[in-house]
């Protein structure tokens, strides 16, 4: 047995080892996840009314956001390849608080979670924020990215304290 039996990624020598999955039902699953982009009201207003150079700056990041939870087998060492019935990337602006809130869902019936689904698509929509409107703010800062809410699988539903 391995030293860390809470360490799931480990296996009983302690070396990286992807979780098998084979033997767990499949249920529905579904996963939110959460970041904020704090910018400028400037910068939130120029997003409002599309101005910005490089184009429609939420299409562009919920497109990126819902392409990055596809992908997140690829970029996270261990994750399994899902298939995602849904993804979906929500924003809200907030010019008074100089805030754009990121809201992702990633849904699906398997055998595996889909958290580090949710955290991709919220954080690569933030991420895209950031590259579309870093020539007029580049002091723009990320945070709060985290796990909103999850259900489904063996730990039962989940819900952030914080919301």
């Amino acid at each position: 047995m391995s030293e860390f039996p809470h360490l799931t990624h480990l296996d009983q020598s302690g070396a990286a080892a992807m979780v098998d999955v084979s033997n767990k039902l499949d249920t529905k699953r579904l996963a939110r996840a959460g970041a904020v982009v704090f910018t400028t009201p400037e910068v939130i207003s120029l997003i409002e009314q599309a101005l910005l150079k490089k184009g429609d700056v939420l299409a562009t990041a919920r497109i990126a956001g819902i392409m990055a939870a596809k992908k997140t087998s690829e970029l996270i060492p261990l994750c399994h390849p899902l298939m995602l019935s849904q993804v979906s990337v929500d924003f809200q602006l907030l010019p008074a608080q100089a805030q754009i809130k990121i809201e992702s869902c990633c849904v699906l019936s398997g055998q595996t979670g889909v958290e580090m689904e949710a955290l991709t698509a919220a954080s690569v929509a933030a991420l895209t924020i950031y590259d579309m409107c870093k020539a007029v703010d580049k002091a723009m800062t990320i945070s709060e990215i985290r796990l909103l809410e999850k259900t489904g699988g063996k730990s039962g539903h989940y819900i952030s304290e914080a919301i």
